[in-house]
């Protein structure tokens, strides 16, 4: 019995023994698949960065790496249709997959591993096969043992493109951080090095217009500047371009052709890019801008009337609708986008011109306390230097108040001589008025409210204008005053007002000048004429010179009964140095 007990014991160890062993042995199998699990997941994750990030910067095509196209034709030109429609691609210039690339042309078509695959997994009775089945089906054989083959063959040089784009990524990281030190010699080379081995690179390629460009600006060089355009024209001409790239190296281009004053080829260029990007509001937005730089105010109000359809929120067409719209003579709805647009706070509405506009037409239509207000928020923002002072185009050291006397203009003897001839200038001023019928013009700047007002130039920017000849006497004697003839910021003029004119509430262009009236025929009868600068009213006398700072607001009434007929003598401000008077430009 005893024996029989021994052997049941043994027997149940070994079961237990077994039932360990068992477990061990699952245990360990369990621990080796995890590991081979982590290991194969280590791997696909590997490979899987490895394409993304290929694809991703445009170095390594991912098909490549998995054998639909040798990695040494990876630089090969592709077709027209190669292009990448991913409008989420870095600024930095690469795309982020190659998904909608087609086959390089003349690809043997059974060499994809898909079809190949396909082909080979149909079901197929031999027995019932015809010939040209049975052809096929070595054709399919075939191809994939070719595929398979090339597979192999790759495999070292796909690991080492993987190499070889680290390394370029690494260059254009370089490249990058030298640009933003300021580095432009060395960010230019590192950027030329790539391209030497990828010509195509847009990236590269877009990083050698940026340096060339910053270079032109360190250096003051336009000819640099032009050259960078050539560069920035490749990045817009790539088929390989990633969207969001083409899109900044054409807005770039587009505003340094601005900023070298070749208005027409900026122009050019935001049309090819607004045929690209049909429903782009911020390359639509720059067009229009480029339209008002080249006076076509028809074409940019067309642009930014599409802008609206596509975003009827968006501030900057908002503002520039409502200027074109203002200045055409529609105040009411000028107002009204131009109000819309500056309350959106979007950027490129916060300028002065916004504001003056905006505040001239609410004064036109009756709305005197809301364009005050306009005026306070604009001198707050920083836009204006004063309420009233809402000149654009400034030196702001310079004092400034509405009525200044001849000291402290220093122009006393200027205004000596003025005086002195007073009647000599008129004489030859009405001489030409009853003589050259039509030769005085109206105001062409839509100041007038009501009335008749008209002006016959003689120096403008700082050159004597074809009439001086008609008045030679005035014109040799202001010929005599360099800081009137040679103020390239003003006007020497005649101007005629007839009874009953209004001239609407407005300002200079720039604080740079101060402005000479010399009273030449001023009518005492009925109400008579007068001026307001500011808060402050003044009236002209006959054989006098009034100055004022004409960068203030300044508003005119002609309510006597008979014409009133003064000469505007602009001259530099007397606190501008010789040095500004030679390099301020003209207006």
């Amino acid at each position: 019995m005893s024996g029989k007990v021994r052997k049941r014991n043994i027997t149940k160890h070994e079961q237990q023994t077994n039932g360990n062993e068992k477990a061990n042995l699952k245990s360990r199998s369990v621990s080796r698949g995890s590991h081979g699990i982590l290991i194969i997941l280590f791997m696909m994750v590997a490979i899987t960065w490895g394409i993304a990030a290929s694809a991703y910067f445009g170095l390594v095509d991912y098909k490549a790496l998995i054998g639909i196209k040798d990695s040494s034709q990876l630089y090969e030109k592709t077709s027209a249709n190669a292009v990448s429609n991913d409008d989420s691609a870095k600024d930095s210039g690469f795309s982020k997959d190659h998904t909608n690339d087609k086959k390089i042309s003349g690809e043997p078509t059974d060499h994809v591993d898909g079809e190949a695959s396909t082909k080979e997994e149909q079901p197929q009775a031999e027995s019932k096969m015809k010939p040209t089945q049975e052809k096929n089906k070595k054709k399919s054989s075939q191809a994939k043992t070719s595929s398979s083959s090339l597979k192999a063959k790759s495999g070292s040089s796909n690991q080492l493109s993987l190499e070889q784009n680290k390394t370029l990524l690494k260059q254009l990281q370089e490249g990058d951080e030298l640009l933003k030190k300021k580095k432009v010699n060395e960010a230019l080379s590192v950027f030329e090095k790539i391209i030497s081995s990828n010509p195509s690179s847009p990236s590269a390629i877009f990083g050698k217009a940026e340096a060339l460009n910053q270079k032109s600006l360190q250096q003051r060089s336009n000819k640099i500047l032009i050259e960078s355009l050539k560069f920035y024209d490749q990045v817009i001409n790539l088929p390989n371009c990633p969207k969001k790239l083409k899109k900044k190296a054409g807005l770039i281009k587009a505003e340094r052709h601005i900023f070298l004053g070749q208005l027409k080829e900026a122009v050019i260029t935001l049309k090819k890019m607004a045929e690209t990007f049909p429903r782009d509001t911020d390359i639509l937005n720059q067009l229009g801008v480029s339209y008002l730089y080249v006076g076509n105010t028809e074409k940019a109000q067309k642009v930014y009337a599409k802008v609206l359809s596509i975003d009827p929120d968006n501030g900057f067409a908002q503002v520039h609708f409502g200027f074109i719209l203002k200045t055409a003579g529609d105040w009411i709805k000028g107002a009204y986008y131009l109000k819309l647009g500056i309350e959106s706070m979007a950027e490129g509405t916060q300028e002065g011109k916004f504001y003056f506009h905006l505040g001239d037409a609410l004064h036109r239509t009756n709305r005197s306390t809301e364009a005050d207000e306009i005026y306070k928020l604009g001198a707050k923002n920083g836009l204006f230097k004063s309420k009233y002072q809402r000149s654009l185009y400034n030196v702001n050291r310079l004092q400034s108040h509405p009525f200044w006397t001849p000291a402290e203009a220093k122009v006393n003897n200027y205004v000596k001589t003025l005086e002195s001839k007073w009647k000599m200038i008129r004489d030859e001023a009405l001489n030409v008025m009853d003589v050259e019928k039509g030769l005085f013009i109206s105001e062409e700047e839509s100041l007038k409210d009501t009335g008749d007002w008209k002006q016959l130039t003689l120096y403008a920017r700082g050159q004597p204008q074809k009439d001086c000849k008609r008045l030679p006497k005035t014109c040799a004697l202001v010929s005599k005053m360099p800081n009137a003839h040679g103020c390239t910021r003003g006007q020497i003029k005649f101007s005629i007002m007839m009874p009953g004119t209004h001239v609407w509430p407005h300002t200079g262009p720039t604080n740079c000048r101060l402005r000479m009236h010399l009273g030449l025929v001023i009518p005492k009868t009925g109400q008579g004429a007068w001026l307001r600068c500011a808060d402050q009213n003044r009236t002209w006398e006959e054989g006098k010179v009034l100055i004022f700072d004409d960068s203030f607001e300044h508003e005119v009434w002609q309510n006597a009964e008979s014409f009133r007929l003064i000469l505007i003598v602009d001259v530099w401000h007397p606190d501008i140095t010789e040095h500004e008077k030679k390099t301020l430009s003209p207006i």
